[in-house]
């Protein structure tokens, strides 16, 4: 059955709760052959796309994002209206970064729908192919190449 895994970077930091930056997240999940590897919660969308960005550049699978409708405000609420949400995700569809969208803590039916007709007709991200090489991941992700290649 398929697999979607999903991740979140806790802070400013870009990093996972166990430290990890995007990439190395991939790379320490990767070996499940995930259907789609994404980010959701913590962040707006505003502070997830680098993040995102930084996925769909290392990952040979869908990306998904689920953000926050904005950052939480002294009140704990969120103030991101449904129409800033999914500007932001039509943006990141247009740009061929994702696949799967949606929101997380904040968003509304409203959100929802605000995005899905912000992403409607937009062709999905290309899963690309990915040359085989040696990846390995702690907080940070190593890759080399083989017999000549250089590591990227």
């Amino acid at each position: 059955p398929p697999v979607m895994i999903s991740g979140t970077i806790t802070d400013r930091s870009g990093r996972t709760l166990t430290g990890q930056t995007p990439e190395a997240f991939w790379v320490s999940v990767c070996h499940a052959r995930p259907f789609s590897v994404g980010l959701n919660c913590a962040l707006g969308a505003e502070e997830m796309r680098p993040h995102i960005r930084a996925l769909a550049q290392v990952a040979d699978a869908r990306i998904s994002a689920y953000p926050n409708a904005g950052l939480p405000n002294e009140m704990g609420g969120y103030d991101e209206t449904p129409a800033q949400t999914s500007s932001h995700l039509g943006e990141w569809a247009r740009a061929g970064m994702v696949n799967i969208v949606g929101g997380c803590c904040g968003t509304t039916p409203d959100h929802i729908r605000a995005i899905a007709e912000a992403v409607e007709g937009v062709a999905p991200r290309a899963v690309p192919e990915r040359a085989p090489r040696l990846r390995l991941s702690g907080l940070e992700m190593f890759e080399q190449g083989f017999q000549g290649e250089d590591a990227a």
